[in-house]
């Protein structure tokens, strides 16, 4: 096992590389950006909260439209500061890995401080894996979430105080609502016996003070400006993808979900998965009455936190765009268990010569997928950057020198708009304005719902709605005729002038 320090300038190294080899490859490409439209709606609340000192999307209108209110105040310090809001984004993405890497170091330690070498190998196989390095630069809240995630699991099995642990389960589902699945799993193994001791209700009371301390107030606020407990997008997007759950089987939406998180040199380690866990079920009956049952399930908790996030997304929203970035929490608990397994299983010193050949086999595909997918992620995340400048910020810039100031835009696609146009807006995803959420997917309403706002502006993707960009009351205006988007196969975005007739 690496010394901490060591492994910490490691990490830090690994980060200082991985930012040179991303933001590089994207820079040389003539863009510097995010390769989501959505870091832009972060940027605008940010921006806006650091200004105006409002939780709002457009100036004076206070929104429930952000899911991760937590990112957006990381994000307005940068701003309050005057950092470009970009470099700050980087820089916090940047952080978050390696405190990501560190934290999955920790919980290595914990649940297997025999095997030496098993902590070091994870901490830097999840600071080396694509999807991880694409969040930290994707302007999201994405690796905030996963190591405040980590942190409060941490905090659970090392007997950290409830009350913390409980603000900690607060500051996770300010960052993402489905935080609160693994706060109340906490809560049950906290509650289980500990050695000889009865079951712990003592530690209810600090914890719920501790999480309601921030949920609350926010819980309220989402009520008062929306009629909603939770944020608009999370019944929005529901709404939206209905069509999936209707559509397929639970069987084909958990494959859907899971399938994107294999996507990388983590692949190989099924096996090594499937022998930890099965290895830690047999040992879980074996000691059956002798050891208390929060100790039982220690080695769980992390697992039933991967398991719970898949179905969660199976069962309510299987989609896999963006490289699964909804499940991209979920990477770091695979890497856990799936590192811990092969290590178990390979013995690249054995004396039997065909193990030993297999083991060192296995051992340097691994390494060397993992490094590949680095630079193809690279790649990925230079191209995603490059569609969304040339698209979404493209149409923002034309929307900003040619809309008059007071013109009434409806986008699907509000977040560069909100940001460099700083118009008007009406959001027919939803995030801003919840009323369309009960027909996000009917056309015509939704054309009547423009129309009897007075938008002057219709923006969107024309394959979006088909059937609305053909009504004779939209007059084509602007499009970007960006080339990269037709090279993989999608159209370009279009602006069209809106007519009451």
């Amino acid at each position: 096992m690496l010394d901490s320090r060591w492994l910490q300038a490691l990490l830090c190294t690994v980060a200082f590389v991985v930012t040179i080899i991303y933001l590089g490859q994207t820079a040389f490409a003539g863009y510097l950006g995010f390769p989501l439209d959505d870091a832009w709606i972060h940027q605008t609340y940010a921006r806006n909260l650091a200004r105006w000192g409002e939780l709002a999307y457009v100036r004076g209108q206070l929104s429930a439209g952000s899911t991760a209110p937590l990112w957006t105040i990381v994000l307005s310090v940068g701003y309050l500061l005057g950092v470009d809001g970009r470099l700050w984004a980087y820089l916090v993405g940047a952080t978050c890995l390696v405190w990501m890497a560190s934290i999955v170091y920790r919980l290595a330690s914990l649940l297997w401080p025999d095997r030496v070498w098993t902590a070091s190998a994870v901490a830097i196989f999840c600071a080396l894996e694509w999807h991880l390095i694409w969040a930290a630069f994707s302007g999201m809240e994405i690796l905030l979430f996963i190591s405040l995630s980590l942190l409060l699991m941490d905090q659970a099995m090392t007997g950290g105080r409830p009350f913390w642990i409980g603000l900690l389960g607060s500051l996770l589902v300010l960052t993402r609502p489905e935080g609160i699945v693994l706060f109340l799993l906490v809560v049950v193994f906290i509650l289980l016996p500990e050695e000889e001791r009865s079951w712990h209700w003592t530690s209810v009371s600090p914890m719920l003070a501790g999480f309601s301390l921030l949920v609350v107030p926010y819980l309220v606020y989402n009520v008062i400006v929306s009629g909603a407990l939770f944020p608009n997008t999370f019944y929005a997007k529901q709404a939206e993808y209905r069509v999936l759950l209707e559509g397929l089987p639970l069987w084909a939406r958990l494959w859907r979900v899971v399938r994107p998180t294999l996507v990388g040199a983590q692949v190989l380690l099924v096996p090594g998965f499937i022998y930890v866990v099965w290895h830690e079920v047999r040992r879980l009956f074996a000691a059956r009455g002798e050891l208390a049952p929060r100790k039982l399930l220690v080695p769980f908790l992390p697992l039933l936190w991967w398991a719970a996030m898949l179905g969660i997304y199976a069962l309510r929203l299987p989609v896999d765009y963006q490289h699964g970035r909804y499940l991209i929490p979920t990477i770091p608990l695979f890497i856990l268990y799936g590192v811990t397994g092969m290590g178990e299983m390979l013995q690249p010193r054995s004396e039997r010569v065909v193990v030993r050949i297999v083991s060192q086999v296995v051992l340097g595909a691994t390494g060397a997928l993992l490094l590949a997918f680095v630079f193809m992620g690279g790649v990925a995340y230079s191209r995603d950057v490059r569609v969304i400048e040339c698209e979404m910020v493209d149409v923002a810039r034309w929307l900003a020198e040619h809309a008059p100031p007071d013109a009434l835009i409806a986008a699907h696609d509000i977040g560069a708009i909100g940001y460099f146009a700083e118009r008007p807006l009406l959001d027919l995803a939803g995030l801003i304005t919840p009323q369309v959420i009960p027909f996000i997917r009917d056309e015509a309403r939704l054309l009547d719902f423009v129309q009897e706002r007075g938008a002057d502006y219709l923006v969107t993707f024309p394959s979006w709605y088909p059937q609305m960009v053909r009504d004779p009351s939209l007059k084509l205006v602007y499009n970007t005729r960006c080339p990269w988007t037709v090279a993989l196969g999608h159209d370009n975005m279009a602006v069209y002038r809106v007519s009451s007739e």
